[in-house]
């Protein structure tokens, strides 16, 4: 479980991107790299970091789901994911 410090730090990621997009894409298209500096540094969209909704986990993170790997997996033994179990053979 990741430190709820973290998971605060990327939520304001997420929006600081969300707020500057526009702008950034402007500034890219005119060449601009003086007023691409100027722009907060949280707000370029390479900084932030894909997490699980739940714990916060960093790694194995599963795009589709939003999930990491072990939350997944858990989600699926309790069936909480329609139409997914978990095979045996």
């Amino acid at each position: 479980m990741a430190k709820e410090s973290m998971k605060a730090r990327e939520v304001k990621r997420k929006k600081l991107v969300d707020k500057y997009a526009a702008k950034r894409e402007e500034l890219k298209k005119a060449g601009d790299s003086v007023g691409l500096q100027k722009l907060p540094r949280n707000s370029s969209k390479v900084r932030l970091r894909n997490r699980c909704k739940l714990t916060g986990r960093p790694r194995g993170y599963m795009r589709t789901f939003g999930v990491s790997r072990v939350t997944f997996r858990e989600m699926v033994l309790f069936g909480l994911i329609p139409g997914l179990t978990k095979s045996s053979w």
